[in-house]
Formats: structure tokens, sequence, C-alpha cells
């Protein structure tokens, strides 16, 4: 079987022989039941190869669609002009970079439809242009633009700016209004256009570049599209089963076993209230090629963006994830508003977890355990700015409870924390400084539970402050700030936190530790096994 990785090009694929997922029932909805479509899809997530089918079935290929959905769907197979652009390979930090882009795109399309002298803006040329095509075709245009905002999100929040008429401007503001510009024509222009899809991470909304021109559909959390893009678990069975088995004699793995961990490691993408569950593409298809589990998706682009955002706003992980929300809290997004959380889900590093159907209210968190391990390590070595690289300590602390070795364990942690530089963790009243402690053991827990199960459990009487299960132990940690090893064991007992476990046969250690705000790290350790 051959791979598409890295081509997005639907034409390439079909007659090269590539393995292509169906989609094309899905589009053909899309394109008889609407006319201007916005979709918000995470990086390497299908996003150019739905805009390139698109195109193909716009320009009237039938033969690149012979034994698809579509195949049946369509009868008449019309060609229409069709207008595409993608921003993806440009480097938008460079001033000027996106003017010229446009420019030179625009150039493009009226030397083969013509110019007006007249016209003189952006959105006016384009208008022409788009007028001249429905004239020289009989019908009306088609326009595709992909990664709409990736102009914006390489200069977002860096300061970057360049001198304009004799004054300095921020480059984020500069391409803001390029595309205001651009993209009013899709309201001046409406009775030239067919069909317009713009795709992209964000959806920066109100006050910034779709106020210019007639709000398009956003279909990025509708019901009817959430398997637009990805591979649905129905779908990775169906076109991916030898791979699977594949795959799983390589391991040395059952067929159920790899199919889990295929779900834990690259599953739990939701874009809507159904929870279809969706697989990260890009891991998938890098895994049956190389056949070798890695974290392909986080790898391909470090999220720096979200990073700067966070620190920003002094926003912690633990404030945003395994939390309920409406959607106006993360479905759009503000470019001048200092909310990191919008532009976190967007990108795919938090997803929809569950749905309240009374409240209209969504529960996010980290889709699996790529994500998952990859972006809390990144925040972690920024946030602690450890020598010690977050992500590696993460597996010796697996390997030490895996092994039932506590006391490894309490090395590990104890050198972790001792290694953390006293400017991070002096904070300037107690709250803060209990805040600091609870929000660093949150990113090292959560690191530990991409390798093994995890769960800060609420009980009936109260909630846990960390329990780890492997295969064959269970450990009930209670953790205190400037107190004692005993007063944490204490609480595990007096709130019956091991009840629920009487009946497992796994050995279980209860553990009281106790850190101190002065040095930065394990002050008091207490193992009392069961």
């Amino acid at each position: 079987m051959k791979y598409p990785i890295g081509i997005q090009s639907f034409d390439q694929i079909i007659n090269d022989g590539y393995v292509y997922v169906d989609k094309t029932a899905l589009i053909h909805k899309l394109v008889t039941e609407g006319k201007i479509y916005f979709l918000s899809r995470p990086r390497r997530f299908g996003k150019s190869l739905l805009v390139s089918t698109l195109k193909n079935y716009y320009l009237g290929k039938k033969e690149l669609f012979k034994g698809l959905a579509i195949d049946t769907l369509e009868k008449d197979w019309l060609e229409y002009p069709v207008f595409h652009l993608d921003f993806n390979g440009n480097d938008f930090t460079k001033a000027g970079t996106l003017a010229e882009k446009v420019e030179g795109t625009i150039a493009t399309w009226e030397a083969q439809y013509g110019k007006d002298p007249i016209k003189a803006t952006l959105g006016d040329r384009f208008t022409y242009v788009l007028a001249q095509a429905h004239k020289k075709y009989g019908r009306r245009a088609v326009v595709l633009i992909d990664e709409y905002d990736k102009p914006l999100l390489d200069v977002l929040d860096t300061g970057l700016s360049s001198m304009v008429d004799g004054e300095m401007r921020l480059l984020e503001d500069q391409h803001r209004e390029i595309l205001k510009g651009f993209y009013s024509i899709f309201k001046a222009a409406d009775e030239h256009l067919q069909f317009v899809l713009l795709t992209g991470v964000t959806k920066f909304s109100q006050v910034s570049v779709f106020s210019g021109f007639n709000q398009p559909a956003d279909i990025s959390m509708d019901p009817r599209y959430e398997a637009l893009c990805g591979i649905t678990t129905e779908e990775l069975y169906q076109y991916f089963d030898k791979s699977i088995a594949e795959l799983a004699d390589s391991y040395g793995y059952s067929i159920e076993e790899t199919k889990e961990l295929l779900r834990l490691q690259y599953d739990g993408y939701h874009f809507g209230r159904k929870l279809t569950d969706i697989y990260n593409p890009f891991s998938l298809l890098n895994v049956f090629a190389s056949q070798n589990i890695q974290d392909y998706w986080f790898r391909s682009g470090t999220p720096t963006y979200l990073v700067r955002l966070l620190k920003h706003n002094k926003e912690n992980l633990n404030d945003l994830t395994g939390k309920y929300y409406d959607p106006s809290q993360f479905v759009d997004y503000k470019a001048d508003m200092e909310m990191p959380l919008p532009m976190i889900y967007q990108s795919g590093y938090l997803t929809i977890k569950g749905y309240n159907m009374r409240q209209n209210t969504f529960l996010l968190d980290f889709p699996n355990n790529e994500v998952k391990k990859g972006f809390v390590t990144i925040v972690a070595n920024d946030y602690l700015h450890t020598k010690t690289d977050a992500g590696s300590w993460a597996r010796d602390i697996v390997n030490a409870l895996e092994a039932g070795d506590t006391e490894k364990f309490r090395k590990l942690l104890t050198s972790f924390l001792a290694d953390i530089p006293y400017t991070m963790r002096r904070k300037e009243d107690e709250r803060e400084r209990e805040r600091y402690f609870h929000y660093t053991f949150y990113l090292l827990m959560r690191m530990i539970s991409c390798y093994t199960v995890y769960t800060e459990k609420q009980q009936s009487e109260g909630r846990v402050d960390c329990i780890v299960e492997t295969p064959d132990y269970i450990y009930i940690f209670e953790f205190k700030l400037d107190g004692t090893a005993d007063e944490a064991l204490e609480q595990i007992e007096e709130k019956g936190y091991a009840r629920p476990y009487e009946a497992d046969n796994r050995p279980l250690y209860k553990i009281g530790v106790s850190f101190s705000s002065e040095t930065g790290t394990v002050s008091d350790w207490k193992v009392n096994p069961t």
C-alpha cells in the first residue's frame, strides 16, 4: 500500500495509486447545500487535500473520481473557473511577504482574465477578475483559500513591525488590513461566486478579517461535517486493516492490542456534539509507512505561538483542561483579545471530550497521548526552566513506578525539583507559592499519564491528589506544602482513598509527600504499603 505522506494533490494521489480515504459523499453534500464556507481544523489534518479535491471536482475532472462515492451522486460534471490561493509555504514574519504574495497571485489571474487599469485596490482588482471569469465561462467562479490565517499566526503576539509611510506598524496589524481588504470582495462579487471555501486553524472573528464581507457558514463544529477531515474509526478499519496487521506483527502484539495502542496514541479528536472519533491522519500514515509508533504530528511543528500566549496571559494548563465551556468561549477568537483557550483548541492541542446537551457546553481536554505528552513537556520545560529534560525524566519515573521502586521515584522527584532555579519558585505570598507547587506537580503528573494510567479522582470523601495505576501496582499520593508526610498519610486514611481498591489484587502504596517552599523540593516522604 502506498501512503500519501506530504502529498496534498488529489489528482496525484489518484493517478499514482496512493490510498485515498473517500470523503466525496460529504464533499457532494457540501457543494450542493451551501455557498460560502469556513472550516477550521488543526494543521496536517487534510485541509489542503480537501481543497485540492474540490478544485478537481469544480474543474470537471470526472475521470479522477471514478469508483468514488461522488461518481454516482454527481450527474453534470460542469467546469467552473477556479481561483486557488494557498498561504502554506510562506514565511510571513518577513515584512512585505504577504503583500507580495497577494499582489503576485492577483497579477497572475489578471494575465489570464484581463486587467482594468482603473481598479487600484487588491479587492477591486480581484472583483474585476471574478466578473471577467464569470463572463468568459458563463458560470460563476469558485474561490478556494487554504490556510487563510497563516499570515496572522506567523506574527501573532511577536511584536514584529516594519516601517509604513514613515511610521512603525506591527506586522499583525498590517496583515489584518491586507486580508480584510482582499476578503471584502466576497461581498462585492457575490453575483459572480458559485462556491467559496476558506480553511485554516483559527477563526478570527468580529474585529478581524471576516468583518469585511458576508459571514461564511462556519462548519467547523457542524455535526454533518465532523468527519470531513481526518480518519474515523470505521475508515481506519476499512482502509487500513492490512496495515494494522503488519504493525501488530512488527511489534509482536495482537490485532486488538495494536488497535488500542493506536487509539490511545492518535485518536480522540472530536469536532462537534456527535463526538465522532477522529484519528490524526498525518500520524497514522507515518506509522503505517514506517512501522514505527512515534509522535509524528507533534514533532512536525512546535506550537511556539501557543506557549507565547500562555506566558503572556499567565494561564496554566490546569486552569484550562478538563472543564466544560460554552462554545462562545473556545470557538470564536478575536485577535486583539488575550484569550489562549480558543487558539489551543483550534490548533488541535485540546479537543472536545464530552457534551452536556442540557447546558450546551463542551468538555475540553487533550485528544491523545501524542499531543498530551508533547505539549505538556514543552510547557513544563518552558515554565520550570529545569536543566533536566522533562520528557526524559517522565520516562524514568514511569520505569520506576512500573517496577514498584518507590525509593527511585522519590530520588527522581527530589532531584528534578531541586534542579529548578530558585527564581522560578520564589513567590510573593502563600497563595502564589501553593499555586506554583500545584501547577508544577500537575505538569509532571500529566506527563507521566502519557505512559501509564493516571487519574485525579473525585471520591465521596474528597479529591485525591494523585492516583497512578500500572499493570502491577497502585499508588495513592497525597501532597502537603510545608507540612509533614504523616499529615498526608493521615488524610489518605481518614478520607478512605484506598477503599475503591480493596478488591484489587495489585500491591498498593500509600505515599505521603511534603514539599518545602524554602528549598523547593521534597522535605518529607513516607510510604505505607498494603
